[in-house]
């Protein structure tokens, strides 16, 4: 019988927690400077996290990690972390932990429970909705430009019309994600683009593009250098909605991945939202490996 105790000491636990983190994160293709960021982001909030050791007959078989905090004003649970040790796998304590987790959760007003996937869980979550995906893909040598596509820097004409363009087509993708409502995900957008780039196009380390074919404007990029030690992050590299279907989706990867490589960087990272499959398939198709994955589920489960 799966049985949960709450520990009063979780030293033992974050050792065991961050060595896997390390190695899920080296796996991905990350580089031992870039790993250590990640791993300082999720130390960072493991202080609120409750730890709940799974036993079956008195035997330590794994761990559960869950919390609830505020999100854009509603409680929200998260399971930090669910692993149960390879000898005592497949005996069902993986769903019994996952059970007991959203039971934890919903007992202490969450209304929703996310959790960040680094390594495959089998059908353990395919109940939770995909919100998003980060994917890397590493850039060793400069890659060749497609036919017909080049990209150029934006002009500060160009800026507030591609501003405009963004801040929508963020939203679209966090209300599509399930993230947040229409009106949380445009306060969210506000907030973020204040906060990424204060200075407009003169914001440092920050490459914004215009692509373009036969002379015509079909689309846009803007990527961040340095994002996490020798790996820039592609917040956009987007194709206009009638030039699509044309190949220029993989023409507008390239152009990050030159520019990643002009910056000094060596990797190509991007998030994914959840309810594009067109971008997850074109990212799977040109190597991006999946670093993280975020899945969320309605609570109380019978209500999702």
């Amino acid at each position: 019988m799966t049985e949960f105790s709450i520990l009063g000491d979780n030293t033992e636990w974050q050792k065991d927690f961050e060595r896997r983190l390390r190695a899920a994160y080296t796996a991905s293709g990350l580089g031992a400077a870039a790993v250590e960021p990640m791993l300082e982001g999720v130390r960072a909030g493991i202080g609120d996290w409750t730890v709940a050791e799974i036993t079956d007959a008195g035997t330590r078989v794994g761990y559960v990690a869950v919390v609830v905090a505020d999100d854009n004003g509603a409680l929200a649970g998260r399971i930090g972390d669910l692993r149960v040790d390879a000898l005592h796998a497949d005996r069902g304590h993986e769903q019994a932990a996952r059970d007991w987790a959203e039971g934890w959760c919903a007992e202490r007003g969450a209304r929703r429970l996310d959790i960040r996937l680094i390594e495959p869980a089998g059908e353990l979550f395919d109940g939770y909705r995909v919100r998003g995906q980060l994917r890397m893909r590493r850039v060793s040598s400069p890659p060749q430009p497609l036919d017909g596509v080049t990209a150029r820097p934006m002009t500060q004409a160009e800026y507030p019309e591609w501003l405009a363009s963004e801040k929508v087509a963020y939203v679209g993708d966090i209300v599509r994600a399930g993230a947040l409502s229409p009106e949380e995900a445009m306060r969210k957008s506000d907030r973020d683009f204040a906060k990424l780039i204060p200075e407009g196009l003169a914001t440092p380390d920050n490459t914004f593009l215009v692509l373009e074919a036969a002379g015509e404007r079909i689309g846009t990029g803007w990527l961040k250098h340095g994002y996490l030690p020798g790996a820039t992050y592609g917040y956009s590299l987007h194709i206009q909605e009638q030039h699509r279907g044309k190949g220029y989706g993989r023409a507008a990867m390239v152009a990050g991945e030159q520019a990643t490589l002009a910056a000094g960087d060596s990797a190509l990272m991007f998030t994914v939202w959840g309810g594009n499959e067109v971008a997850m398939n074109l990212y799977t198709s040109a190597g991006y490996q999946v670093v993280e994955e975020s899945r969320s589920l309605g609570l109380p489960r019978s209500a999702a």
